[in-house]
This record gives C-alpha cells, structure tokens and sequence, in this order.
C-alpha cells in the first residue's frame, strides 16, 4: 500500500516542514501549493537592491525544540550564524537598549523609575482581583502596574492589534507578553549580568541570506526527499469527498487534484471559506468574527552601508505611527553591498484603509518623517521606495474571541482527513520555532496505514497552548 498523498496549502514555515517530514518519514506524498513566487510565507525573505530582506523583523530563538534546532542547523550549516540582540524602545523620548541590560535602567527618566517603583510598593499590599473578567489590561495592570503598562504596553496595543487594551482578551496577555510580571522582567534584566547570564540570553540565528533562508532550505531538503512544491498556485475550491478534490489555478491554467488529506496553514478562515460542502451558518458567522491585523511594510534602500548600528527600533508612543523599524543587514551582520542598506517600517492597518490604499510615495514619506520626529534623520538619498502588504500579519483576541474560534476550529476538527495547523492555521501568534513544532507533530500523529491519530494531536495541542512569544 503506497503512502496517502497529502495537499498542503501554504509555503511557510509549517507547510514546507510538513512536506520534509512526511517524505522523510516515508508516511505520506506531499504536494505544496503556494500562492507567492518562493517558499516562506510571512516568514520569507526576497533581495532588495542586493540586500536579503524579510517581511518584518525575524529571528530564530535558542529555545527552539533541540531537534528541530539541530536539522535547521545541518541544512544551513555555516549560514546559520548567532547574533547579539541589539534593539532599542523609545520610552518618553529617550532610547533604552532592547532587550533591557542592568545598566540600561539608570538611562531610564527618574519619572519612570519612580513610577515602577510605586506601582511595586503598591502590589505588596494589594488585594487579589475582584471577579471582574480579566483582559489584556487588567492582566498586564496587575502583574506590571500603571507605568510600564501606560508608556509601553497599552499604546504598543493599541497601534499594533488596532483595539483598545481593555477590549483585548487575557489570552493575549498570557500568549503574546512573556514579561508579564514585574518579577519576571527582574529576572530576565539579571540573567544578563555577567556570572549569572545564560549561554543563550541576549542571542538569537539567524541565516546569512536572509530569515527566508530557514524556508527555502527545508524546501529544497522536501523537494530531494520527493515532496512537490507548487509556486505561484492559487487554490479556488477544496471539494471534500474521498478522496478529496482541490481545484488550483497555477502557472499552467486550472487543474484537480486529488488528495487522501487536506492540510492547511493558510488564515483559518480562508481556509474555512474555500471548503465545499460550505461551512454551517453559526461557523461563516464566526469566520466574520475571528480577525486578523494586516500590516504594511515599507522599505526604503538608502545610499550608505550602515543607517544605525541597532538592529531593530521600537515605537509604543502614539506619537510615532510605526510599531517598529529593522535593518536587515545587522541581523546577519553582513558588510555587503559596502554602499547600500535597507530598512524595513512595520506600520499595523486595516485591509482596504487608507494606510492600506497609501501609495510608495506617501508611505516613504511617513517612514522619514517619523524617523525625523524621534532624532533619526535620514540624510542620504533613499534610492527607493518598496511595500509589501500583509492580509494577515496577526491575530486579533478581540474579548469573546475564544468562543468563535472554537466554533470554527471544532467543526474542522470534524471533517475527515482536514487538518488546519501553523501559526495562522490555529490563529496563534506563535514564533517560527512553535511553527515548526506543530509541523512535526502533525507528522507524528500521521500512522503509516494512512489514519490520523486525533487523541495524540488532542495532545499536542495541549502543548501548544503553553507557547508564549519570544520577541
């Protein structure tokens, strides 16, 4: 009996794992349809003017599962190199270094200090929360106090998932904030003084060509292993039958294909949308009500090798309209091209508002402007303005959320041999590292005789509820 043959949709992280691992395991034949014109996903990488860029702001975490981390290590073998954190927030007007050093909190206005000094004094004596429902706030309120909360989560919110902090689900302080107690900052601040710093604190991998390197290279691993991978292949209907019937249209026109299993990572309610038989009434209603956060990005290619020697910067101030602001080349270090940089503006919207519909030229505009604003003039010519546009950069835990989604994710989970998986597959902010992880456990859930074994996925979803964000 030959392996079932498995559709993936989506080339990112997830869905190239998938394919590796099913051809490695020799439990299944993947074929990977991918819309985009490379592999990755929001986690790929494309060059710029001879600078490697990614969508956003990347990096492989040492907390990355051993094993996981070890195969990533062989495909890109000397490519895969580690690098000091070197990130600065802008907190009332000064820059702090990010992720904050001992002596970093003396640069810190007096106002602040005292500020998270009293917000401690106040929690030894507090009483425990009333029986309110928690949120995002409440959670973050309690465990950091008003200042930390006031001058950096709550406006980092806000600018970010578009929706008012009190509106927020507590999960998305539980999931998205790892630092979510003054206690825990402490700690994270003193594991980075010498004789008590950890191997790993302060570092992370990243791939000299680029953070779509970790992609492409397991890609190309799934394709000599056997696996197929489609670019450029858009998937019109999923008609679900035995076996299954996926209608695509790539580079060659329209095609069927036939598949034993369905396997998605795209944004679950896409994936939910493109399923015949449709989605019961209740469940389109809870696609309508299961959100993502778009994002555009905005690159501008300046006439210099270097523009900063930080590799990201940090807006939470609603004065600046940017969430964050990366230079690629001091993520891999690279020194080439010796006369050209890049960097890359992170500003959150709406799909179809008017940062959405902005042209090159005015979101260029914004970039510099916003940069004069907080002391980071450009003054050499930017050569050019590029955007790309993310649909669904992240998921939105509006309060309530939980309810829709699991009325979404438990009909799925009812259909035969449908699988919906990945970052945006289980509407998680996860980092790649998690991603991977569910790659391989979905393989592993995956026996030899073709059946999928739900009790032990039931399992590993369980796990997946523990991923907190490394930022």
């Amino acid at each position: 009996m030959s392996a079932p043959r498995v559709l993936i949709l989506g080339g990112g992280p997830a869905g190239v794992a998938v394919a590796w691992q099913l051809h490695r395991t020799g439990k299944g034949r993947a074929i990977v349809l991918e819309q985009r014109d490379d592999v990755g996903g929001n986690a790929g990488s494309f060059v710029l003017d001879g600078v490697p860029v990614d969508y956003g702001s990347h990096r492989l975490h040492p907390s990355c599962r051993p094993d996981i981390l070890t195969d990533i290590r062989t495909l890109l073998g000397s490519d895969l190199v580690g690098r000091p954190r070197h990130g600065r927030i802008r907190l009332r007007n000064r820059w702090v270094h990010f992720p904050i050093r001992p002596l970093d909190v003396m640069s810190l206005p007096l106002s602040f200090g005292f500020g998270v000094a009293a917000d401690s004094m106040r929690k030894i004596v507090a009483r425990a929360q009333d029986g309110t429902t928690a949120t995002f706030a409440s959670i973050l309120e309690h465990g950091l106090g008003k200042t930390i909360c006031c001058d950096f989560y709550f406006p980092y919110a806000r600018k970010i998932w578009g929706v008012a902090p009190e509106h927020l689900s507590a999960v998305q302080a539980r999931r998205r904030v790892s630092a979510s107690s003054l206690r825990k900052i402490l700690a994270k601040t003193l594991h980075l003084l010498p004789g008590l710093k950890a191997p790993d604190a302060g570092r992370f991998f990243y791939p000299r060509q680029g953070y779509g390197q970790i992609s492409q290279a397991i890609a190309a691993a799934a394709r000599e292993s056997g696996a197929e991978i489609r670019l450029n292949t858009r998937v019109r209907r999923v008609a679900l039958s035995d076996p299954h019937r996926i209608e695509v249209e790539g580079p060659t026109g329209l095609e069927v294909i036939e598949a034993e299993h369905v396997w998605s990572t795209i944004p679950v309610t896409r994936f939910a949308r493109l399923l015949d038989p449709p989605a019961p009434a209740e469940v389109e209603e809870a696609c309508e009500r299961v959100r993502f956060r778009a994002m555009v990005l905005i690159y501008l290619v300046l006439a210099q090798s270097r523009f900063t020697a930080f590799d990201a910067h940090y807006f939470p101030g609603p004065d600046i309209r940017l969430t964050r602001l990366s230079e690629p080349k001091n993520y891999s270090g690279r020194s080439d091209p010796p006369n050209r940089t890049v960097l890359c503006g992170e500003l959150p919207c709406a799909v179809g508002d008017e940062v959405w519909n902005a042209d090159d030229a005015q979101l260029g505009d914004l970039v510099r402007e916003s940069l004069t604003r907080c002391g980071l003039s450009i003054e050499v010519p930017v050569e050019r303005v590029v955007t790309k546009r993310l649909a669904a950069a992240y998921p939105i835990y509006d309060r309530g959320y939980e309810e829709h989604f699991e009325r979404l994710d438990g009909w799925l989970g009812r259909l035969e041999r449908v699988l919906s998986f990945g970052r945006q597959g289980l509407f998680a902010h996860d980092n790649t590292h998690h991603t991977l992880a569910m790659a391989y456990a979905a393989v592993d859930c995956l026996e030899t005789n073709g059946h999928f074994d739900w009790g032990r996925w039931r399992d590993y979803r369980a796990q997946f509820e523990l991923h907190v964000v490394e930022d």
